[in-house]
């Protein structure tokens, strides 16, 4: 039995943001549900952080989950079995209060877990593994060491994997402890990584400037080969423009219409025309756009390679670079954890 797994898919993003609704809706319209129709797909596992935040939901926002996600599932007869993630869960320390189960107890095909649970799908017993915290901790640990289950899915946090593109987490949960199961696959993680055994899936979308490039999408697993392959999402929202001189008359500016656009000024020679390719990149409908530059140039070029580096790189790469060049005893991979929640948190205020 062939099933779906989607996670991380942050409905209600960017303060309800209708760009990024927007941007969703044209995966899960284009890609996910003709997937799941053309290939009779009717069971989807989400594992985790299917609201963006964790301390309320806008009504517009849960409007739209219901009108464009859930009511489509339920008339698909799909069954959709949901995780806990810690930004499903009010408080930090229990997922007593969560967003999901309070939220979506009218649909009789969505199954909420709180608590680790085995399930069977498919023929295949599955260990469905919530948000790890204080109050949960022993007893998940405990089911983990007791459980018959082979695969495991969840929202788990792990060091040694990457949380999002060109960072590995230090901070977290020993994959050690999951070495019982053949198969463990968790949300949490934007980003895809594995290490053989234990396989982050990333989540559907882009959302911050540090997505860029990074594939994305959703999961079909096989419950009886144990076989799994990605359904990569072509869609994108944000893009980085290198402007070298770039000439403004033959740059076609069409495809970014309704996107996040980065220009990263390599070199630039003629201040005016530089301007008009600015302009014609505002006149095609880009919903905003920055302008990255240098001004230490040599003969119109960037000083050093390190320079043009610099430029391109995303804010929480910056400021974990910085963080790394400090000479403290503090434990800097917490520090880089700290700095990532506050970066997004801060996103969400944008």
């Amino acid at each position: 039995m062939k099933i779906a797994i989607i996670t991380d898919q942050h409905f209600g993003a960017r303060k309800n943001s209708k760009l990024f609704h927007d941007y969703f809706l044209k995966f899960y319209e284009n890609i996910f549900f003709p997937y799941l129709e053309e290939h009779g797909i009717t069971t989807v596992i989400d594992m985790g952080d299917t609201f963006d935040s964790r301390k309320g939901i806008d009504f517009s926002a849960l409007a739209w989950a219901k009108d464009n996600y859930y009511d489509r599932l339920e008339a698909m007869g799909v069954t959709v079995h949901t995780i806990v993630g810690n930004h499903t869960a009010y408080y930090k320390n229990t997922n007593d209060v969560n967003a999901v189960d309070l939220l979506l107890r009218e649909y009789d095909n969505v199954t909420v877990y709180s608590e680790p649970t085995e399930e069977t799908i498919g023929g295949l017993p599955i260990l469905f593994i919530p948000w790890i915290n204080e109050e949960n901790e022993e007893s998940t640990f405990k089911r983990i060491q007791n459980t018959t289950c082979n695969c495991a899915m969840g929202h788990l946090e792990l060091r040694g994997f990457a949380p999002y593109k060109g960072f590995v987490m230090e901070h977290g949960y020993a994959g050690e402890l999951f070495e019982k199961f053949s198969h463990v696959f968790s949300g949490h993680y934007h980003t895809r990584s594995n290490d053989g055994r234990i396989h982050y899936l990333g989540n559907p979308y882009e959302m911050f400037w540090n997505d860029v490039g990074d594939r994305r999408g959703f999961t079909i697993f096989d419950t009886e080969t144990l076989e799994h392959f990605p359904i990569d999402n072509p869609y994108r929202l944000f893009y980085k423009i290198y402007y070298e001189d770039t000439p403004y008359q033959t740059f076609d500016a069409r495809e970014y219409e309704n996107k996040l656009i980065k220009v990263i000024v390599k070199k630039k020679s003629d201040s005016k025309k530089f301007e008009k390719f600015i302009d014609k990149l505002y006149e095609s409908g880009v919903s905003d756009l920055k302008v990255v530059e240098n001004f230490d140039y040599n003969n119109g070029y960037l000083h050093s390679e390190e320079s043009e580096e610099l430029e391109s790189e995303d804010t929480l790469s910056i400021l974990n670079r910085h963080i790394e060049e400090e000479e403290t005893d503090l434990n800097k991979d917490i520090i880089k954890k700290l700095i990532s929640e506050i970066y997004r948190e801060a996103c969400e205020l944008v």
